[in-house]
């Protein structure tokens, strides 16, 4: 922080205000400082902290300029935190005379913890003011004393040079963004072209041999299905607050999984629901502690998916009308009709993973529907026959 100065909330002439965040402490580096729940103004250029009460009457406040910053970024939140960190790096110290925050410090970045979020575009307008400084050309002045016409077309042509590069900057995004968004719409078109040729075989042969497809076409068409994704996947650039995030993001697992769920008995593990959910979601990757706060939160917010906790410790997104006498029941019912199963056997049946084959044999066993018989050849099921057997 010895990058800061105490200077004027007073604009300049050309200067104006773009975000005002308040509830924001500023960090030395990795150390938190003394600089508590303040106001930050970012303008064109600079960004300035201080309390409220006291910018608003004009007093000193900290402040460093954009010509100043090389890089800045989001700290990736930890689990439940509320507030968001951006880290700001800061080049060239001050003038040596200046009047600086702390004096000395290892640290060339600071970091803006909103404890609260924050609901505008900060790193955006940081980046944009950042690079609009690293380009900026200063006007040459003659020697001279200019006269009033020429410090008039001194202006006028800076002006004119950062309108310029501001629609030269629009316009490389936009070509960017066509670009890509082309390259993505050819990729569509040839999946949807694979798509209806197949789906065009599979519908011939349900006619002409009454659904006599084969598995590795089943297979092929659930795959390019699986492709299709999520259209508009939930980012957290999108919400002011983590909470809100996870709510969103919930919402979208219930919708896009609870399909494949019920397909599935009910119950899904959890890393095999992260997996189909980053694979619908494309390029927008959420980490598995997204997933797993979002999942938390299905059950209060009244959704049809719950997350449930076996005592192994395995997780599992499961119906909420599915509870441990219901799947004891229904997975009984699988033991008798087979005779025995195994977990192997079981997982087969259902086309579910062995260790949640294994959890709901356990559960069934639990509740006194099947015996084990833990031999050489590995643990199997038996129905329990002192339920069904007359002694």
């Amino acid at each position: 922080m010895n990058r800061l100065v105490y200077g004027s909330p007073a604009l300049s002439d050309n200067e104006t205000v773009l975000i005002r965040e308040r509830n924001v402490t500023l960090f030395d580096g990795f150390d938190e400082s003394r600089f508590q729940e303040g106001e930050i103004l970012i303008t064109t250029h600079r960004l300035l902290w201080g309390r409220p009460e006291a910018m608003a009457r004009g007093q000193k406040c900290l402040t460093f300029m954009f010509a100043q910053v090389t890089d800045v970024e989001e700290e990736p939140p930890y689990h439940y935190e509320r507030h968001r960190k951006v880290v700001v790096y800061l080049d060239f110290f001050p003038d040596p005379n200046a009047d600086r925050a702390i004096p000395e410090s290892m640290f060339n970045f600071i970091k803006l913890c909103f404890n609260e979020g924050f609901s505008s575009d900060v790193i955006g307008n940081i980046q944009r003011q950042m690079l609009y400084w690293q380009n900026y050309i200063p006007p040459q002045i003659p020697d001279n004393q200019p006269s009033s016409n020429q410090l008039r077309q001194i202006e006028l042509r800076t002006g004119i040079v950062g309108i310029e590069r501001g629609l030269q900057a629009k316009q490389s995004l936009l070509d960017g963004t066509l670009t890509l968004a082309f390259k993505d719409l050819t990729k569509l078109m040839c999946m949807a072209g694979d798509m209806v040729r197949l789906s065009k075989v599979i519908s011939k042969k349900i006619k002409d041999r009454q659904g006599d497809i084969t598995e590795d076409e089943t297979v092929r068409f659930k795959s390019y299905l699986l492709s299709l994704g999520i259209d508009d996947p939930v980012t957290r650039d999108a919400y002011k607050s983590n909470n809100q995030y996870y709510k969103g993001l919930a919402k979208e697992i219930c919708e896009f999984i609870i399909t494949h769920i019920e397909e599935m008995g009910g119950m899904m593990a959890l890393p095999d629901v992260y997996c189909r959910v980053n694979r619908a979601r494309g390029l927008e990757l959420v980490s598995p502690e997204d997933v797993l706060n979002a999942c938390k939160l299905m059950e209060q917010l009244g959704m049809p998916l719950k997350l449930f906790q076996f005592s192994s410790g395995v997780m599992v997104l499961q119906l909420c009308n599915l509870d441990g006498e219901s799947i004891a029941e229904a997975t009984a019912v699988l033991v008798e009709d087979c005779g025995s199963l195994s977990a192997e056997e079981l997982s087969q049946k259902l086309g579910i993973s062995v260790i949640l084959a294994k959890e709901r044999l356990l559960v069934a066993e639990k509740h006194g529907k099947t015996c084990r018989d833990d031999a050489i050849e590995g643990l199997r099921f038996y129905p329990n026959l002192f339920l069904t057997k007359d002694q």
